[in-house]
């Protein structure tokens, strides 16, 4: 069976300075996709492949939409490079202006055209010792290093280094994309196509972005003791507010109980919203956590409907159900997809 094409994408971020801002991006990204492998303190990767179905997304507008909650969010810009594996990508990011994307496409002739013209020391692993002893034997491109006979680059470098060359100069790459430790901490966000001064499409956003949240949490069976809701505004600045919940849950409608009591506490009533994100922290496995009994009927009904719409979004899709508040044509706009 043909191995399916993977899609990674590197992102160098400009102006994170500390690491609570880069834990950030971590849990944005890790929105997009669990495939996310940190490199501290300005750099990330992150295997696109299975979050394009999800997103309904091309790989390159799914690294769009990631620089552009970046920057909406945080104010982070960011040079982006996407290609078929790690090496290629963060090729292709160092090359990239920032606020730009450089795509190294998969064929095989177009792929050499961008990289055989390049210096030897564009490589991975090649420091000015190899480049030295490359440059003595009039070995300056990749191209030169790739189309050189194998016994003769292991008599010049030894077996271990020229084979590991020699694949690197062809553009071959199999390690995959590492996702660190489970996060102590998720994130969710909604970005309005436009700023938004309406109150009601602002109830709205943070209502669906408790129940994508909750989702999450009982996806990877855990549950939450902390929530925090972050607001930004049209001129860039923000607002943060967390609220300790009365007892670890994982359940949207406390989630999203919680995450309105903030926003009504704002009053937000004229401010111009760009967008939206929910932080829990405070995680916990979901089998260590208690659930205060209830004589109301309701929420066993309510939480038997959730673990439905779970089971119905894991088979059909993640918008497959929603709270009838969320119906598309309330607003005239579609939901837009993280």
């Amino acid at each position: 069976m043909t191995p399916r094409p993977r899609h990674i994408a590197h992102l160098h971020l400009h102006g994170v300075t500390d690491d609570g801002r880069y834990a950030d991006v971590l849990d944005l990204l890790t929105g997009i996709t669990p495939h996310v492998q940190a490199f501290p303190p300005d750099a990330v990767q992150l295997d696109l492949t299975s979050a394009l179905r999800y997103f309904d997304l091309d790989p390159y507008g799914l690294v769009q939409m990631a620089r552009l909650r970046l920057m909406a969010l945080y104010g982070i810009e960011c040079s982006a490079g996407l290609a078929g594996n790690r090496m290629l990508a963060a090729m292709a990011a160092a090359v990239s202006a920032p606020g730009r994307t450089t795509q190294i496409p998969r064929d095989q002739a177009a792929m050499d055209a961008w990289l055989r013209p390049r210096p030897v020391t564009a490589l991975p692993g090649v420091g000015r010792a190899t480049a030295t002893t490359l440059g003595r034997y009039g070995l300056h491109t990749i191209g030169q290093v790739a189309d050189l006979p194998a016994a003769t680059l292991q008599r010049l470098l030894g077996a271990g280094p020229a084979r590991l060359l020699a694949d690197r100069a062809r553009g071959r790459d199999p390690r995959p994309v590492t996702p660190q430790a489970p996060a102590a901490h998720m994130t969710v966000d909604h970005l309005f196509d436009q700023d938004c001064l309406d109150p009601e499409r602002h109830h709205r956003a943070v209502l669906s972005l408790a129940g994508r949240l909750g989702q999450r949490l009982r996806t990877e069976g855990q549950v939450t003791g902390r929530l925090t809701l972050t607001v930004r505004y049209a001129d860039r600045t923000s607002t943060a507010r967390t609220r300790t919940l009365p007892e670890p849950t994982g359940h949207s409608p406390d989630l999203a109980a919680a995450a309105l009591g903030i926003l009504v506490s704002l009053g937000l009533q004229r401010a111009r919203v760009r967008a939206f994100a929910i932080r829990v922290d405070d995680l916990a496995p979901a089998g260590h956590a208690h659930h205060q009994l209830s004589l109301d009927p309701r929420d066993g009904r309510a939480r038997a409907a959730e673990a439905a719409a779970d089971r119905a979004c894991r088979r059909f899709g993640p918008d497959s159900v929603h709270p009838a508040t969320l119906a598309p044509d309330l607003t005239g706009a579609q939901p837009r997809k993280r």
